[in-house]
């Protein structure tokens, strides 16, 4: 078993839906072998925003890019859990997309599956990192929730807030 594990928290946002948008992702190292109030190795945080999107292309955006940044960082192996208050998203990776691979891109109304290109690069890093996801309730005192939430609308409002490197 891993030492290590990485801990993902994101979020999406559009003013409008659609309209400019943004997503935010805060991504926590831990190392298990340190003493419990030591175990956080490092916080960072990413982000960016669009000027057209909708909220669910968002939400979308933010585990990709968070998943592409620690494929980049080359993290061998660590275990991921992906936090996020979208259902949307968590019942979509989960559960919906294969049906959705199966009835050729058709949702249960027999209509082509929306945001398809994002969800078929969510499922190819999914399949890489296998993540566990966790929904994680929004606006409701999460510390890094509320920050990943934060950083979205900052970028949807296009004043970006300072992320944490």
């Amino acid at each position: 078993m891993k030492e290590e594990k990485i801990i993902i928290y994101t979020d999406g946002a559009a003013k409008g839906n659609p309209g400019e948008a943004g997503w935010g992702a805060v991504i926590i190292f831990y190392n298990d072998k340190l003493k419990v109030e030591s175990r956080k190795l490092k916080v960072l945080e990413i982000g960016g925003g669009v000027e057209h999107a909708t909220n669910n292309q968002m939400e979308l955006t933010a585990p990709i890019e968070a998943l592409k940044y620690v494929k980049k960082i080359n993290t061998q192996g660590s275990p991921v859990e992906i936090f996020s208050d979208s259902k949307y998203v968590i019942l979509g990776i989960t559960e919906w997309i294969f049906n959705w691979q199966k009835n050729n891109w058709r949702n249960a109304a027999k209509k082509p599956v929306l945001n398809r290109e994002l969800w078929e690069e969510l499922f190819e890093l999914t399949q890489e990192f296998n993540p566990k996801w966790n929904y994680v309730k929004g606006h409701n005192g999460d510390k890094y929730n509320e920050r990943v939430d934060l950083i979205a609308t900052s970028f949807a409002e296009g004043e970006p807030v300072e992320l944490k490197k």
